[in-house]
């Protein structure tokens, strides 16, 4: 088996916590894949009605989809399969890109990952045989009968287990909702970002971030200064482990100037990010819905006249018949 792992991070589990942790690796550029096998705990309610966001509440299966094509968009591979084990990859664990697990789907072909992320309720028997001590699993005497449950304190607050590499997003006492799940999903998330980036020679102090998108118009001509930002990060790890005149602190600077910069837009990106964001949510509403909330005239209003035109006349992609008396 090659020492190379096959992804960065693989997420077992599509629900709010997999997406969540999937969707923050993903965006620092790590190779995130999640198996999602599409009957998650979250399919089992009727209607969600406290996701903030959707004052009506929300159907389920449009927030999953919606959930999906978020990680999608961030560059994460969705695979519809069922993770049936993870195993050691017996690879030695040093260094950045060596394979850690051997993740093994029901019907696909096996992966490597150096990181997993296991994040869906149904058990946890695939992660069995990981830790030496099987302290991943409790067991309690109900009936005369002796059962076996996964432990939902084996992870810390951020996911981390004592399997190196191993997170636990779900199960755990802050996901009986799908708003906690969720938010314990983006910790996680970000517990994973900054282990990679120790891997890859940053120090704690240094690796840690937050994710976010901030108006360029909000940085005064100081902050719009590269060289300024070098100097405030020369003065926050100027006492931290690593020498600042060393090569290794040299270029952990420069990625992490280029990450906190990266977070500012101007206007026209941010204009372009909030209509895409219009775009990919309304492919997922009913056109009825729409047509409810909008009106036909606001909706006819907001079309191009050479579309409409081209669609009474028969022609274009969305052209349909027309009734008499309706051009």
């Amino acid at each position: 088996m090659s020492d190379a792992a096959d992804r960065d991070v693989v997420v077992v589990g599509g629900g709010p916590a997999g997406c969540a942790a999937a969707v923050f690796a993903a965006r620092d550029g790590l190779d995130v894949t999640v198996f999602d096998r599409g009957r998650s705990s979250l399919a089992r309610c009727a209607h969600l009605e406290n996701y903030p966001g959707f004052p009506a509440g929300i159907d389920v299966g449009t927030l999953a989809d919606l959930m999906r094509a978020q990680a999608e968009r961030a560059d994460c591979t969705v695979v519809a399969d069922l993770v049936e084990s993870v195993a050691r990859s017996g690879v030695d664990g040093d260094g950045g890109a060596a394979a850690r697990f051997v993740v093994t789907p029901r019907e696909g072909d096996p992966v490597t990952a150096r990181r997993v992320i296991a994040a869906t309720r149904y058990g946890g028997e695939y992660l069995r045989g990981l830790d030496d001590e099987d302290a991943m699993f409790e067991r309690r005497d109900r009936g005369g009968e002796t059962r076996e449950t996964f432990d939902r304190e084996y992870a810390d607050r951020d996911g981390t287990t004592p399997v190196d590499g191993l997170y636990v997003a779900s199960p755990s006492d802050a996901d009986r909702q799908a708003v906690t799940a969720a938010g314990r999903g983006a910790r996680v998330g970000k517990r994973v970002v900054a282990d990679a980036r120790v891997d890859d020679g940053w120090w704690p102090a240094a690796a840690e971030r937050v994710d976010w998108v901030r108006r360029e118009a909000a940085l005064d001509d100081e902050w719009a200064d590269r060289n300024r930002w070098a100097e405030w990060f020369d003065a926050e790890h100027a006492d931290g482990p690593v020498d600042p005149d060393s090569e290794r602190f040299a270029r952990v600077r420069e990625a992490a100037v280029d990450a906190a910069r990266s977070a500012y837009v101007d206007a026209d990106e941010e204009a372009a990010r909030a209509a895409a964001g219009h775009r990919a949510l309304a492919a997922h509403l009913d056109p009825e819905a729409v047509v409810d909330a909008h009106g036909a005239d606001a909706l006819l209003d907001a079309m191009d006249d050479e579309a409409v035109a081209a669609y009474a006349a028969g022609d274009g992609p969305n052209a349909g018949p027309v009734e008499e008396g309706t051009r």
